[in-house]
């Protein structure tokens, strides 16, 4: 069995977000950067659950970044793994970063490739279901709980409503999210580890982005909260139905 898990950078959520050169560029000077949760805490420990039922499982980390995210794959390669590989290339577009995952993928043969459902700074959740169209395999997104038996998955996911539980035979690719795995921190043993642990870097495919980032916003600033009086109802329905607009 082979695992591939892919990881992302990300601001910490405690982050103060600022833009720069006419906001067309995210300002990341001062900025905490962390793993997206998405991945570690769900994608990326179920992984190493799994690897830990079945030792001979060979599992592999990926990311997209230059060399400022290495710090985030030790930190990976800390709580479990055997070996991370960075794509060396930066980028902000959906269809670039999978493509070049799928490249590692390809020549990885990896039976399961697990990602997070979305990062906490894009919330694009559309990485795993690239990656899996690339390679011509299924996809099977906003899982909450994945077990293997032999060549197949059996995965959980949220549906409107309610849950659906699908079987799939390997290779697949799945989007994880809480309820899969619960999150774990590095202990000494496994933060000595990482250090001697691969980490490959290999440079990016030829492979152009389909789009770009043109500007950013930050949100409107919180309007002021209003007071009603308790015995003044139809002043509060008012503000609810004409400023508020949901009743």
């Amino acid at each position: 069995m082979k695992i591939l898990v892919c990881i992302s950078k990300t601001p910490d959520t405690t982050s103060k977000i600022a833009f720069k050169n006419g906001n067309t560029q995210f300002e990341e000077a001062g900025v905490q950067w962390i793993i997206n949760p998405y991945d570690e805490w769900y994608a990326f420990v179920r992984a190493i659950e799994l690897k830990e039922k079945d030792p001979a499982t060979i599992l592999h980390l990926v990311t997209v970044g230059t060399p400022d995210a290495d710090p985030i794959i030790r930190k990976a390669l800390a709580l479990g793994g055997d070996e991370a590989i960075r794509i060396n290339a930066t980028s902000d577009d959906s269809y670039f970063i999978a493509a070049q995952i799928a490249e590692v993928a390809k020549s990885g043969s990896y039976d399961l490739i697990l990602t997070g459902k979305e990062t906490i700074d894009y919330n694009a959740s559309s990485v795993g279901g690239i990656i899996a169209a690339l390679l011509d395999t299924p996809f099977i997104s906003l899982a909450t709980k994945l077990e293997l038996n032999g060549t197949t998955a059996t995965v959980t996911r949220e549906i409107e409503g309610g849950e659906e539980v699908n079987e799939v035979s390997l290779p697949v690719v799945i989007s994880c999210q809480k309820g899969v795995a619960e999150q774990r921190i590095p202990n000494m043993r496994g933060i000595m580890a990482a250090r001697t642990k691969p980490l490959k870097v290999v440079e990016p495919a030829a492979i152009d982005s389909l789009t770009k980032i043109v500007s950013y916003e930050l949100p409107p600033a919180k309007a002021g909260v209003k007071l009603v009086a308790a015995d003044n109802v139809g002043e509060l329905v008012r503000l609810l139905h004409e400023e508020a607009r949901v009743i």
